[in-house]
């Protein structure tokens, strides 16, 4: 069980961003809960159903999208080293 299988859209805050990548040609797209909210019945869908039904927009590809939710914080590079 995964957790996009156990995450409604309705329970996202409608500004959560989800991030979009074409598996077949690496278009990335940024969509937010509220947009996708925008679509009749959307709301009950389970994040891997609409990892499911979403294609990608670039011309003549068409491919299946791999959702995923960026990071909420900043995200720093590691700092240290071998003593």
């Amino acid at each position: 069980m995964s957790w996009k299988t156990a995450i409604q859209l309705r329970d996202l805050d409608r500004q959560d961003r989800l991030e979009l990548i074409c598996r077949k040609c690496g278009h990335l797209r940024y969509l937010t809960a509220k947009e996708l909210l925008a679509h009749k019945g959307a709301a009950q869908l389970y994040l891997d159903e609409i990892e499911s039904r979403a294609r990608c927009t670039q011309r003549g590809c068409k491919g299946l999208m791999r959702l995923s939710m960026p990071a909420q914080g900043e995200t720093s590079g590691f700092v240290g080293g071998i003593s």
